[in-house]
């Protein structure tokens, strides 16, 4: 809840009209519950329908402003932003998984390039939008041999989603230097947490094997270095952005990154949620097989904590407790401490 979040102001929010895309998915669930905490007046667009997601089984959707369509469409956006005269947009909305990315690369490219200008022209000709936040991803900076990524590396994605993101970071970018449209970019690490139901993600995938007493699967060779966000801290990332946005319109145009700054390897990770599930005899199935994949890509948060006064309340450890906790609950497993067989 947006009380617990340290970083934010809960007075700046009450009845503002705020507009969220993707609200149905992992981030934009827990976002959109913080700012209903927050008292805001949310308005959601809603292209599926989604039971499992935090925001339908919390009961919040039942309680906000809901708009059923496409983020392609102009003409809906416009209407929403000019009917609810919208102050704030947060957009999370995109296609997240980097394997349909790979399948998939034209519908990928269709919601987070398209979509995101979709939504910045939309947001151009309106006369209420005073703050929008734009999702982009540690992804957009492709692989590079400075780590941690800082915000003045290129943007160097090369495959589908990777490019799909600066694509829309650039863009961002791009209506700030044209336009002086108040928009400002916020890059993440992996984000984990109840509610993400993409089981070939590691985190929700390894959680639900061992609840389901079976081997967690590694799509790849289980090297790979990145972060992992907790949603909660992602949640109080945007709303801290926007909300000093608003005090501070020289931040428009710029990007932050938000991390907790505890870089981690895939197997790492694996074997952390092993103990915590009281699973440590169980041994990955490694598969090795995950193509266009950066070996190590981590984040430095430093100049959120310099300009925003921005912090991640979670450390890794407490992040994946919280989230196992959820998916216990989710799939009503009878008890904690449980154990895996082989």
């Amino acid at each position: 809840m947006v009380r617990a979040m340290s970083n934010v102001d809960g007075s700046f929010w009450r009845d503002r009209p705020v507009f969220v895309t993707g609200a149905t998915g992992l981030l934009g669930s827990w976002l959109t519950k913080a700012l209903h905490d927050a008292h805001a007046e949310v308005v959601v667009l809603v292209r599926d329908w989604v039971p499992g997601s935090e925001l339908c089984r919390s009961g919040v959707l039942e309680q906000l402003r809901v708009v059923r369509g496409e983020l392609c469409d102009q003409a809906l956006v416009e209407r929403i932003l000019g009917e609810y005269e919208v102050n704030t947009v947060l957009h999370v909305g995109a296609q997240a998984l980097v394997p349909v990315a790979n399948r998939n690369p034209v519908s990928t490219f269709e919601s987070n390039i398209r979509g995101t200008w979709t939504l910045l022209e939309a947001c151009r000709r309106s006369p209420t939008v005073k703050q929008i936040v734009v999702a982009s991803s540690d992804k957009a900076y492709g692989e590079q041999e400075d780590l941690p990524y800082r915000e003045d590396a290129p943007l160097k994605g090369r495959y589908p989603y990777d490019a799909s993101k600066a694509c829309a970071d650039l863009l961002a970018q791009s209506y700030w230097a044209t336009f002086q449209l108040p928009v400002v970019v916020a890059r993440c690490g992996n984000l984990y947490g109840g509610g993400d139901l993409n089981w070939n993600r590691i985190i929700p995938g390894t959680i639900r094997s061992l609840i389901r007493r079976e081997r967690p699967v590694v799509r790849s060779d289980g090297s790979l270095v990145r972060d992992y966000f907790y949603v909660e801290d992602g949640a109080s990332a945007y709303m801290t952005l926007a909300q000093r946005l608003a005090e501070e319109r020289a931040l428009a145009g710029e990007a932050f990154n938000f991390s907790n700054e505890q870089p981690i390897s895939v197997l790492e990770l694996v074997r952390a949620m092993l103990t915590l599930m009281e699973a440590e005899g169980v041994e990955p199935l490694i598969l090795n097989q995950a193509p266009h994949e950066i070996p190590r890509q981590y984040l430095s948060a430093l100049k959120a904590r310099e300009r925003l006064g921005w912090r991640a309340r979670f450390s890794l450890e407490e992040g994946l407790r919280r989230t196992i906790r959820w998916y216990r609950d989710f799939f009503h497993e009878p008890s904690a401490s449980r154990q895996v067989g082989g």
